[in-house]
């Protein structure tokens, strides 16, 4: 059963709207669904029914309404997430407050942090983007995955040397990379991760995401954002409503995120 964007109301009509399918809550994730997830989950891979099965006896199902909190910045961090259906935002907030996004997970994506990881508090808020249902499993049940499973613990080593080379990556290219550049990459990003080819209409990204929330992905301004993607809606390389986005000409835009100074 799902739910769908409510009609238009007058000061919309005209615009085209996209219906955005939500779970509906309560909602418990099915098993077949919980392991289906896991599988894709990138410290699972490759592992056998009975070994996701042994993992999924120590998560706990969660679900949360759109726009509610899962877990915010400066809380203790004890517990790993994964995506088991719907949308997770993760945000943190600048000196000023104001809230950015800093980036949008599907099913299957881990978040979350613990200790064990080299993080005791969370330095981003993760909130529910629409309905959604997370698996959460602790740090004491996960330290008994990573025992059992070595491979596992080799894989999350990986994850954390990947996080820090990342994040030095990041701060290297954001003074360099043009607003243009950093908006092509992010809507690229999230094609990749969210967009349905739609052929002739482009690939469609279902999330209702404001020029804030791109401008916090592209670490801009809203403005700069809003400008940007104003005329590529003019050019034809993008298209946009209420609640999606469209990626017109996927070339072009390589093109922008590419070129260099």
């Amino acid at each position: 059963m799902t739910i769908q964007e409510p009609p238009a109301g007058p000061a919309a009509q005209g615009r085209r709207t996209i219906p955005l399918t939500e779970i509906t809550l309560p909602h418990q994730c099915p098993r077949p669904v919980r392991l289906y997830v896991l599988a894709r989950a990138p410290y699972f891979l490759g592992l056998g029914e009975s070994e996701l099965d042994r993992i999924d006896a120590r998560m706990r199902t969660l679900t949360f309404a759109p726009d509610a909190p899962i877990y915010r910045a400066g809380e203790p961090a004890e517990t790993l997430y994964v995506v088991a259906e719907g949308r997770v935002k993760l945000s943190q907030v600048t000196a000023g407050g104001t809230e950015t996004v800093t980036d949008l997970l599907v099913p299957g994506e881990l978040f979350g942090t613990m200790s064990t990881l080299g993080e005791p508090i969370h330095h981003q808020t993760a909130s529910a983007l629409v309905g959604t249902c997370v698996l959460r499993i602790d740090q004491d049940d996960f330290r008994s995955v990573l025992a059992e499973q070595p491979r596992i613990a080799l894989r999350v080593l990986d994850d954390v040397a990947a996080r820090l080379s990342r994040a030095e990556t990041d701060i290297g290219s954001q003074g360099s990379a043009t607003v243009e550049q950093r908006v092509a990459s992010t809507l690229l990003r999230l094609a990749d991760k969210l967009g349905e080819d739609r052929g002739s209409e482009g690939i469609m990204l279902e999330v209702p995401l404001s020029r804030a929330d791109l401008a916090g992905l592209a670490r801009s301004t809203p403005e700069s954002v809003s400008r940007v993607m104003s005329r590529w809606k003019r050019e034809g390389l993008i298209d946009s409503g209420r609640r999606w986005t469209a990626v017109k000409d996927r070339g072009r835009l390589e093109m922008l995120r590419d070129a260099q100074e």
